[in-house]
C-alpha cells in the first residue's frame, strides 16, 4: 500500500515540482548537483522539494 496523491493537491505538487526542476536546471550548480537534487526530487516528492527549498543551489 503507497502512498497516492491525487486531484488538486496531486496538480499542486506536479507543477512545484516542474519549477523545483526548471530552478535546478538554470542554477550555476555543477552538473552533478544538479542531478542529485533532480533525482532526490523525481524519487521522494514531497520530502525533496522541502530539502530543495532548505539547502538547494541558490542562484
Amino acid at each position: 500500500m503507497g502512498i497516492e496523491v491525487g486531484g488538486l493537491l496531486g496538480l499542486i505538487l506536479l507543477v512545484l515540482m516542474v519549477y523545483a526542476i526548471v530552478k535546478i536546471v538554470q542554477s550555476g550548480a555543477g552538473t552533478a548537483s544538479k542531478v542529485i537534487w533532480v533525482v532526490l526530487i523525481l524519487l521522494i516528492p514531497v520530502l525533496g522539494l522541502i530539502l530543495w527549498l532548505l539547502f538547494g543551489p541558490k542562484g
